[in-house]
């Protein structure tokens, strides 16, 4: 190898050990088999999320795991890799990909790194099952409106009542 291209690789690495830092969440995926129209309907979803979807060469993958302090992610870099990056919403990659996996048969979750933590399969799909950002901030103001709710409510049975005592 020339050392323009070893350098052109070193360069690839620290770009992707960069977006591996900076990520909230990260999703790998083996996507051997999947059709064409599967995998746009899938960067679409994507997109529409704020996540990136990347096909990354292994080896790169793996020396920048290693440079970004991400030690066992290296092991899931093997096959047909696609990865899920997302610096915003930490459940929105793991979401996405869960529920395109089951439609999609060939779309095999392999691991991922959530919070800059390397995580399982098993870790991914639970994140997955989770409420997206805008569901969780619906159930916070739900509960936050209950107790102004109960009072609006008591309040208005009490007027109620007066009324019906001056009726």
């Amino acid at each position: 190898m020339s050392e323009a291209s070893i350098a052109i690789k070193a360069q690839e690495v620290d770009v992707v050990a960069e977006k591996l830092k900076e990520a909230a969440s990260i999703v790998v995926v083996d996507y051997r088999g999947l059709t064409v129209e599967e995998v746009t309907n899938l960067r679409k979803q994507l997109r529409d999320a704020n996540v990136e979807m990347k096909v990354i060469k292994n080896g790169i993958l793996r020396r920048a795991a290693e440079k970004a302090g991400l030690e066992g992610l290296g092991e899931v870099f093997t096959g047909p890799t696609a990865v899920a990056f997302s610096n915003e919403d930490v459940v929105a990659p793991a979401k996405i990909m869960n529920d395109f996996a089951k439609d999609a048969e060939a779309l095999e979750i392999k691991g991922g790194v959530i919070e800059g933590e390397v995580s399982s399969v098993e870790e991914i799909v639970a994140l997955a099952k989770l409420p997206n950002r805008e569901g969780l901030l619906s159930m916070l103001l739900s509960v936050l409106q209950a107790p102004v709710r109960n009072v609006a409510y008591a309040v208005n049975a009490v007027a109620e009542t007066k009324e019906e005592e001056v009726a």
